[in-house]
C-alpha cells in the first residue's frame, strides 16, 4: 500500500510541475501581454485625447507595442543572461538543491558511464603498481576515488548536500 501511495504521490508532483510550468510559463505570459495592452489602451490612452489622437484604435497601439516591446524585452532578457550576475546567482540556487549533483543519475549513468569509470580507474591501479609509477600519495587518492564510484554505485551521496532526497 505505501508503494502505491508513493507512486501516485509522485504523478501528483510530476502534474503539480507540469502546470505550473504550462501556466506560468504559457497561459499567464499570454493572458498578461494582451491585459497589458488593454489595460494600457483603454485606461491611458483612451483617456489622454493627444494620445487617442496618434491611436485612435487599439490594433495599430497593439502592434507597435509589440513591435517596440519585443525587441525590448529581448534587450533585456539578453542583459539578464550575459551581463548581470543575476542569471548565474539563479543557477547558484538551482544547482545547491540539485540533489544530482552528489548522487548518480537514474538510467546510464549508474548502469554504464560509473561501472565504466570505476573498471577504468581500478586497471589503471593495477597497472601503475605493477610498474612501480604510484607514490603513496597518488595510490590514496586513487583509493579515495574508488569509495567515491562505489557510494555513489551503491546509491550514496558524495559531497555535501544541502539536503538529501530519496528516490
Amino acid at each position: 500500500m505505501k508503494l502505491r501511495s508513493l507512486v501516485s504521490l509522485r504523478w501528483v508532483y510530476r502534474a503539480w510541475y507540469y502546470f505550473r510550468t504550462g501556466y506560468g510559463t504559457y497561459l499567464t505570459f499570454i493572458l498578461g501581454y494582451v491585459s497589458t495592452l488593454i489595460t494600457v489602451y483603454y485606461l491611458a490612452i483612451k483617456n489622454m485625447p493627444d494620445l487617442l489622437s496618434i491611436f485612435p484604435h487599439f490594433g495599430p497601439f497593439a502592434i507597435l507595442a509589440t513591435l517596440v516591446g519585443v525587441p525590448t524585452a529581448v534587450a533585456i532578457g539578453w542583459v539578464h543572461l550575459k551581463r548581470s550576475g543575476l542569471f548565474s546567482t539563479e543557477i547558484d540556487i538551482g544547482l545547491e538543491a540539485n540533489p544530482y549533483l552528489y548522487k548518480l543519475q537514474p538510467g546510464r549513468m549508474r548502469e554504464v558511464d560509473t561501472p565504466t569509470t570505476l573498471v577504468q580507474l581500478r586497471l589503471l591501479r593495477k597497472l601503475a603498481e605493477t610498474n612501480g609509477l604510484l607514490t603513496d600519495s597518488e595510490r590514496s587518492q586513487i583509493e579515495e576515488l574508488e569509495k567515491k564510484w562505489s557510494t555513489l554505485l551503491e546509491g550514496g551521496y558524495v559531497g555535501s548536500p544541502r539536503r538529501t532526497v530519496n528516490f
